[in-house]
């Protein structure tokens, strides 16, 4: 029984896009695994953008790093 588990910001994920990421990862667990799609088990936490780091840095802080670093 596979049991995948995505981690997303909470920015907005909307239920169709959470509905294509469990049939998505589901469908290449059967294609590339051969594993059965009825005991695949697909779980989507958010995760708020205070508790998400990158770099050392919150979320929101490491993105605005990014945005001075292109340009």
């Amino acid at each position: 029984m596979p049991y995948v588990n995505i981690k997303v910001t909470d920015e907005g994920v909307t239920r169709e896009q959470k509905k294509a990421l469990i049939a998505g990862v589901t469908m290449v667990l059967q294609q590339v695994l051969g594993k059965n799609p009825k005991t695949t088990v697909v779980v989507i936490d958010e995760i708020n953008l205070d508790n998400y780091g990158m770099a050392g840095l919150p979320v929101p802080e490491f993105r605005e790093w990014l945005k001075r670093e292109q340009q």
